[in-house]
């Protein structure tokens, strides 16, 4: 049984910065894609940022340049570093495969920023 589990979200202003983090267990391949995908109040999930079992990254337009996707296959975990974040950042955060695997999907992790 997979289970991911996001951690790393809260309250911040405009411009600042957060961290998160997805641990996987269960048998979930250490090279599988994985992404980030955001919920944001009153609009459809998106995927902001994916990640190849390689490494190669992948980014919404309307955060490349500020949020940096990376992975540690040893420790089946996946980060999403946030900068410069502006008020339609705001959102639930969660990971998944990519694409999403309907099975999977945790609680998220809520990212609020203030203007």
């Amino acid at each position: 049984q997979v289970q991911l589990v996001e951690s790393g979200g809260g309250l911040v202003q405009a411009g600042g910065s957060l961290r998160l983090s997805c641990a996987a267990s269960g048998s979930i391949f250490s090279i599988s894609p994985m992404a980030w995908y955001r919920q944001a109040p009153g609009k459809q999930r998106e995927l902001v940022a994916g990640i190849t079992g390689g490494g190669m990254p992948k980014y919404v337009d309307s955060v490349k340049g500020r949020f940096t996707i990376s992975r540690d296959n040893a420790k089946k975990t996946v980060y999403l570093q946030m900068n410069s974040l502006k008020p339609e950042d705001t959102g639930v955060y969660h990971c998944n495969t990519d694409p999403a695997d309907v099975d999977y999907w945790g609680k998220g992790t809520l990212v609020t920023v203030s203007s």
